[in-house]
């Protein structure tokens, strides 16, 4: 069973949000004649390394529900100019919509078992993709989805 990740989407309001700012970010790189990569950079190297990354995702929450995913590809840690550690997760640029799983705020990341993890859409609460975000984010703080 894969092991993965699950953090906070800062920024973002929705899924769609979160995939736009992914393609801007990809065209920048390619703009600045670097290879177009999804990564985020975070402070903490996480410990299971081999774990995470044998089929492991990031799952994004997003406005208090974990709403998507994205594989994990590489975790790169690294110096930065401050002598300060830290590390790239690098993902699969393709988001992938879950379940709405609430999520109270925390900082950093959490490691987030398979057995624990939403279901992909499609894959568990059939017809819940076809709400509106605004009701499906409705229903899933009163605990109905």
């Amino acid at each position: 069973m894969a092991l993965n990740l699950v953090k906070l989407c800062v920024g973002a309001d929705s899924v769609e949000d979160l995939e736009t700012w992914i393609e801007f970010r990809r065209n920048e790189m390619r703009r600045a004649g670097e290879t177009p990569e999804h990564r985020h950079t975070t402070r903490m190297i996480p410990k299971r390394r081999e774990e995470l990354l044998d089929g492991g995702s990031l799952y994004w929450v997003i406005k208090g529900n974990v709403q998507c995913r994205q594989r994990l590809l590489d975790i790169r840690p690294f110096t930065d100019a401050d002598g300060i550690e830290r590390c790239h997760l690098v993902f699969d640029p393709k988001v992938i919509e879950t379940d709405w799983q609430p999520r109270r705020a925390f900082q950093g990341w959490r490691y987030l078992t398979a057995a624990d993890a939403p279901a992909d859409v499609g894959q568990g609460r059939a017809g819940a993709t076809a709400l509106p975000s605004d009701l499906r984010r409705e229903l899933a703080d009163l605990g109905l989805l």
